[in-house]
Protein backbone atom coordinates (compact mmCIF):
# COMPACT_ATOMS: atom_id res chain seq x y z
CA UNK A 1 0.00 0.00 0.00
CA UNK A 2 3.20 2.30 0.75
CA UNK A 3 4.11 1.36 -2.33
CA UNK A 4 1.21 2.44 -3.79
CA UNK A 5 0.90 6.02 -2.32
CA UNK A 6 4.35 6.36 -3.30
CA UNK A 7 4.02 6.13 -7.04
CA UNK A 8 1.16 8.16 -7.00
CA UNK A 9 2.78 11.35 -5.26
CA UNK A 10 5.72 10.82 -7.72
CA UNK A 11 3.30 10.56 -10.63
CA UNK A 12 1.26 13.67 -9.68
CA UNK A 13 4.51 15.81 -9.18
CA UNK A 14 5.59 14.70 -12.54
CA UNK A 15 2.36 15.32 -14.13
CA UNK A 16 2.05 18.85 -12.15
CA UNK A 17 5.78 19.96 -13.17
CA UNK A 18 4.65 19.19 -17.12
CA UNK A 19 1.16 20.99 -16.26
CA UNK A 20 2.15 23.99 -14.03
CA UNK A 21 5.91 23.96 -14.30
CA UNK A 22 7.94 24.70 -10.88
CA UNK A 23 6.89 26.52 -7.79
CA UNK A 24 8.13 30.05 -8.57
CA UNK A 25 9.29 32.66 -5.84
CA UNK A 26 8.07 35.80 -6.62
CA UNK A 27 8.44 39.16 -4.67
CA UNK A 28 5.46 41.41 -3.73
CA UNK A 29 5.36 44.49 -1.75
CA UNK A 30 2.56 46.17 0.47
CA UNK A 31 1.23 49.20 -1.27
CA UNK A 32 0.62 50.95 2.24
CA UNK A 33 3.54 49.80 4.50
CA UNK A 34 6.58 48.98 2.07
CA UNK A 35 6.50 45.35 3.61
CA UNK A 36 8.24 42.66 1.27
CA UNK A 37 7.26 39.37 0.84
CA UNK A 38 7.23 36.59 -1.25
CA UNK A 39 4.00 34.52 -2.95
CA UNK A 40 4.63 31.55 -4.83
CA UNK A 41 3.43 30.66 -8.56
CA UNK A 42 2.96 27.26 -10.02
CA UNK A 43 2.31 23.82 -8.74
CA UNK A 44 3.12 23.70 -4.95
CA UNK A 45 5.69 21.20 -4.04
CA UNK A 46 5.47 22.30 -0.25
CA UNK A 47 1.71 21.77 -0.34
CA UNK A 48 2.21 18.19 -1.44
CA UNK A 49 4.60 17.53 1.02
CA UNK A 50 3.07 19.32 4.06
CA UNK A 51 -0.51 19.61 2.98
CA UNK A 52 -2.98 22.01 5.14
CA UNK A 53 -0.15 23.09 6.96
CA UNK A 54 1.38 25.20 4.66
CA UNK A 55 -1.81 27.84 4.80
CA UNK A 56 -1.38 27.54 8.02
CA UNK A 57 2.47 28.62 8.38
CA UNK A 58 1.50 31.15 5.69
CA UNK A 59 -0.69 32.96 8.32
CA UNK A 60 -4.15 31.44 6.98
CA UNK A 61 -4.93 30.02 10.39
CA UNK A 62 -8.60 29.69 9.06
CA UNK A 63 -8.21 28.13 5.58
CA UNK A 64 -5.79 25.68 7.14
CA UNK A 65 -8.59 24.20 9.10
CA UNK A 66 -11.04 23.93 6.58
CA UNK A 67 -8.28 22.21 4.06
CA UNK A 68 -7.39 19.99 7.03
CA UNK A 69 -11.07 19.15 7.35
CA UNK A 70 -11.88 18.81 3.70
CA UNK A 71 -8.36 16.46 3.78
CA UNK A 72 -9.90 14.05 6.47
CA UNK A 73 -13.38 13.73 4.52
CA UNK A 74 -12.12 13.21 1.44
CA UNK A 75 -9.36 10.98 2.70
CA UNK A 76 -6.54 12.84 0.97
CA UNK A 77 -7.87 13.48 -2.45
CA UNK A 78 -8.70 17.14 -1.40
CA UNK A 79 -5.02 17.63 -0.12
CA UNK A 80 -3.59 16.23 -3.94
CA UNK A 81 -6.33 17.82 -5.77
CA UNK A 82 -4.85 21.38 -3.42
CA UNK A 83 -1.16 20.93 -4.72
CA UNK A 84 -2.66 22.28 -8.22
CA UNK A 85 -4.25 25.41 -6.90
CA UNK A 86 -3.28 26.25 -3.59
CA UNK A 87 -0.28 28.84 -4.73
CA UNK A 88 -2.81 30.66 -7.50
CA UNK A 89 -5.16 31.06 -4.95
CA UNK A 90 -2.62 32.45 -2.20
CA UNK A 91 -1.54 34.83 -4.58
CA UNK A 92 -4.74 35.72 -5.77
CA UNK A 93 -5.83 36.36 -1.66
CA UNK A 94 -2.89 38.70 -1.61
CA UNK A 95 -2.69 40.83 -4.99
CA UNK A 96 -6.51 41.28 -3.68
CA UNK A 97 -5.53 43.14 -0.35
CA UNK A 98 -2.84 45.53 -0.92
CA UNK A 99 0.19 43.89 -2.29
CA UNK A 100 1.63 44.45 -5.61
CA UNK A 101 4.59 42.60 -7.93
CA UNK A 102 7.43 43.86 -6.99
CA UNK A 103 10.00 41.21 -9.22
CA UNK A 104 11.78 41.88 -12.43
CA UNK A 105 9.43 42.57 -15.23
CA UNK A 106 9.88 39.01 -16.52
CA UNK A 107 9.07 37.18 -12.65
CA UNK A 108 5.96 39.86 -12.53
CA UNK A 109 4.99 38.73 -15.99
CA UNK A 110 5.59 35.35 -15.56
CA UNK A 111 3.52 35.66 -12.26
CA UNK A 112 1.00 37.21 -13.88
CA UNK A 113 0.51 33.84 -16.81
CA UNK A 114 0.24 31.32 -14.00
CA UNK A 115 -2.32 33.50 -11.91
CA UNK A 116 -4.29 34.42 -14.99
CA UNK A 117 -3.93 38.11 -14.46
CA UNK A 118 -3.61 41.13 -17.02
CA UNK A 119 -0.11 43.18 -15.55
CA UNK A 120 1.35 46.58 -16.88
CA UNK A 121 4.57 47.84 -16.03
CA UNK A 122 2.48 50.49 -13.37
CA UNK A 123 2.09 47.71 -11.37
CA UNK A 124 -1.61 47.67 -11.89
CA UNK A 125 -3.14 44.25 -11.92
CA UNK A 126 -6.63 43.83 -13.33
CA UNK A 127 -7.94 40.62 -11.12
Amino acid sequence: MATIILWLLIFVFIIAIFILGWQEGIKIKHKESGVQSTCYVGFSWTYLLFGFFVPIFRGEIIIGIVHALFSFITLGLFWLIMTFLYNKQHAVRLLTNSWILNDSEKMNQLACEKIGIKYDNDSTMDL
